[in-house]
């Protein structure tokens, strides 16, 4: 009995601490040491998805600062690098900086095919495992899981691995400066 107390009580101190903040998927990719002390209590930096089809991106965190850019790409995977208690500023895959609602994004995990060839996505983590399809350059795909270098995503139905340096949305470090 003593032995499982102890594996329950590290398990829950090892969600505990890749939570950033405990509440659903947000914040589970947190870097050792990010900042935590933030409005929302997730840490800073780190990945969320856009909300909507059509969002605005703003020079500064209110609706009295202009759009600079306007968003059409649902579940485009962003970096928070700084928040508000309402706004949040991200970084997207392009390397822009804008300020946006925090209504406008979400937890839901996604990555961004990098690059401008299909990146393969295949049936097992491994480099000679068959490939189960393509993901179009700059497509978007939700986020599964990971292993040791490789991430499981899902797009359009399929599921499949691909190289963790193929896709945009997983480096800790803060993506724009």
């Amino acid at each position: 009995m003593r032995k499982a107390r102890t594996s329950v009580v590290a398990m829950a101190a090892t969600l505990a601490l890749a939570g950033c903040g405990g509440r659903g998927g947000e914040g589970q990719d947190c870097p050792p040491g990010a900042q935590t002390a933030t409005p929302s209590g997730y840490c800073v930096p780190r990945y969320l998805s856009l909300k909507r089809g059509e969002v605005f991106g703003r020079k500064g965190p209110g609706r009295d600062y202009p759009a600079v850019f306007v968003y059409h790409a649902r579940g485009l995977p962003v970096q928070v690098v700084d928040e508000t208690s309402d706004w949040r500023r991200i970084c997207d895959p392009d390397g822009g900086l804008v300020w946006v609602s925090r209504a406008m994004v979400d937890g839901r995990r996604t990555v961004f095919a990098k690059g401008g060839q299909p990146v393969p996505f295949r049936r097992a983590p491994r480099d000679d495992a068959p490939i189960a399809g393509y993901l179009r350059p700059r497509a978007i795909a939700d986020l599964k899981g990971a292993q040791e270098g490789w991430r499981r995503i899902s797009v359009g139905g399929d599921t499949g691995w691909v190289k963790t340096g193929e896709v945009w949305g997983l480096d800790p470090a803060p993506q724009c400066h």
